[in-house]
């Protein structure tokens, strides 16, 4: 009897039951990924812009405020990683993100649309903070369940590549991101911006949220969930405590997290206030090194089915300790647009050596009946406490300790705590999915 044949999986609809199509999981996701991960990263982009439109004060206390509003979207998404994650876990893959696009889409427009300070008062940072909020929430459910469906969907021997594309889209709407902020700062006067152009980047939220369903609505169950749902448990000989997973997810997690949270979303800020760069060359910088990211993190993951996942994490985490006092340092020096262009490619490099092993290592670590569910609240934990908070962090740090060197001492640390956990992790490359 085929898997289709089965009662258990005659639940999941006549959709489910057509043979998956890896390419098409694939493109679907990744399209999926890159319009909702850009309603949630452009806030970063126009942070010191929402810093004077929903928040009084000096300009650096208006600037942590608008981090710490960032930053409280990343509070949400374990509780949208629990939520969604075990919908995701019952109901299916497909389901979870038709919900999760639903939700990014409604909190981005909402931001787009709501009143400033000037016009009411205490309520716009309030309202401003229930959207992230949102936002949290939904993306929370995302991450584990669009890696689950992608991993889940890959062929025999290419979990890594397939992997390190969807993370490549997810790099990519950071790109988009910083793509549309830099048009439009380019097209309109910093009064324009100030007044009333800042809006457009997330209106375009509303716009992109057509596309986006249409694609999730071709989405199919995959191969693992509907194993999964048609075959009894059965327990296994050795059993890893759920805590114990999440735990390992939450740790690997951190060095991820912060890297891609301080070098692509803060880095922006980081390269006006202290290196030197106008706003329009910051961002230029931004993008065009997160093409770079773009590019080979799909390669890394490609390499990780041959090599394995720990060389390629284990490299990152190592250039972080090793590189990031020195290469900073050159930035502080005020080298020029090209030499910083330059070095954040170099990390980005790095970056993408992890992105393109880790969403496979992550989904390896899992069985499937629990894998959304324990992988999007260990990431999304560490996600929340360590990336969320990482632009507010590196400020606050230079702030602090009076020294614009600060956020490379964050970087550092999270790459020690990470790189132990790799370092204990087995090779799951050459195995099969539990």
């Amino acid at each position: 009897m085929s898997i289709t044949d089965t009662p258990a999986a005659a639940t999941l609809g006549q959709r489910d039951r057509r043979p998956v199509r890896p390419i098409k999981q694939l493109a679907a996701a990744m399209i999926g990924n890159v319009l909702e991960y850009y309603d949630f990263i452009v806030y970063a982009f126009l942070a010191a812009t929402l810093a004077r439109k929903f928040f009084q004060g000096d300009e650096v206390a208006g600037l942590l405020a608008s981090f710490a509003t960032f930053g409280v979207g990343f509070l949400a998404r374990p509780l949208g990683g629990a939520i969604i994650g075990r919908i995701a876990d019952t109901l299916g893959r497909r389901v979870a993100l038709q919900i999760t696009i639903f939700g990014m889409a409604l909190g981005t427009v909402g931001i787009g649309l709501l009143p400033t300070y000037d016009a009411i008062g205490v309520a716009a940072p309030v309202l401003l903070v229930v959207l992230r909020l949102l936002q949290g929430l939904a993306a929370g459910g995302e991450w584990g369940s669009s890696t689950s469906l992608i991993v889940e969907s890959a062929p025999a021997g290419k979990r890594g590549i397939y992997g390190g594309f969807g993370q490549a889209s997810i790099a990519a709407s950071s790109l988009l991101s910083s793509v549309v902020v830099t048009a439009i700062t380019g097209i309109f006067s910093a009064a324009q911006m100030d007044a009333w152009a800042w809006r457009l980047p997330f209106l375009l939220g509303g716009l992109l949220l057509v596309v986006g369903v249409y694609m999730r609505r071709t989405l199919e169950e995959t191969p693992a969930f509907q194993r999964a749902q048609q075959e009894p448990e059965v327990a296994p000989t050795e059993r890893v405590s759920p805590l114990k997973m999440m735990a390992t997810a939450f740790g690997f997690t951190i060095i991820w997290t912060v890297s891609y949270y301080v070098m692509l979303s803060y880095m922006p800020t980081f390269l006006t206030k202290q290196a030197g760069l106008s706003q329009s060359q910051a961002l230029a910088s931004n993008s065009i090194a997160l093409v770079a990211l773009v590019l080979v993190t799909p390669l890394c993951g490609w390499l990780s089915d041959r090599i394995g996942r720990r060389p390629l994490l284990l490299a990152c985490c190592a250039a972080f300790v090793v590189l990031s006092y020195p290469l900073f340092s050159v930035i502080l020096g005020r080298p020029g647009f090209a030499t910083v262009l330059a070095i954040q490619i170099v990390f980005n490099l790095f970056i993408a050596a992890f992105s393109g092993a880790a969403p496979s290592a992550l989904c390896e670590l899992f069985p499937t009946r629990s894998r959304t569910t324990l992988l999007s609240i260990g990431y999304s934990l560490a996600t929340a406490i360590f990336g969320g908070f990482a632009p507010f962090i590196a400020t606050a740090l230079i702030q602090k300790t009076g020294s614009s060197i600060a956020p490379t001492y964050y970087l550092i640390a999270a790459a020690l705590v990470s790189g132990a956990v790799v370092l204990g992790m087995r090779e799951t490359a050459h195995h099969p999915l539990k």
